[in-house]
């Protein structure tokens, strides 16, 4: 028989669950109503060609690593572990890639539009004229 002098607790831990990775394309305006950053890692030349993404961050995909991720030197003001990063680039490949590293780095909300700016033009979201609007952030 088994008797116990003290009172035996049971602790049981709830992890967060995490964020998903990827954000299809019809929940591309949820998102932004969510309080995601769209960061555009297109080159100028693609955002001239198919257009801007109204309201997106542009920065060039190999800068973007370090500005978008809290205390590096090139970091932007508004890194922070909390920030809800859109990652989008034309195929969504690059994007996947940035966004488990940034996750890695602590950014756990840093997600990547599924299919990239091919699946928002096929939609027809988001989208911009193909304007000189996207170079304020260039």
């Amino acid at each position: 028989m088994l008797t116990l002098d003290a009172p035996v607790t049971t602790v049981v831990s709830i992890a967060p669950e995490p964020a998903p990775l990827s954000v299809p394309t019809a929940h591309y305006r949820t998102a932004l109503a969510d309080g995601a950053v769209v960061v555009d890692l297109r080159d100028d030349t693609d955002r001239a060609a198919h257009g801007a993404l109204i309201g997106a961050l542009a920065l060039p995909l190999d800068e973007a690593l370090d500005a978008l991720t809290p205390g590096t030197p090139e970091a932007l003001r508004a890194a922070s572990t909390q920030a809800q990063w859109l990652l989008v680039t034309d195929d969504g490949y690059d994007a996947e890639w940035l966004a488990w590293h940034l996750q890695a780095r602590g950014v756990r909300r840093a997600r990547f539009l599924l299919g990239g700016h091919r699946a928002l033009r096929a939609a027809g979201v988001g989208l911009a004229d193909t304007s000189d609007a996207h170079l304020f952030f260039s």
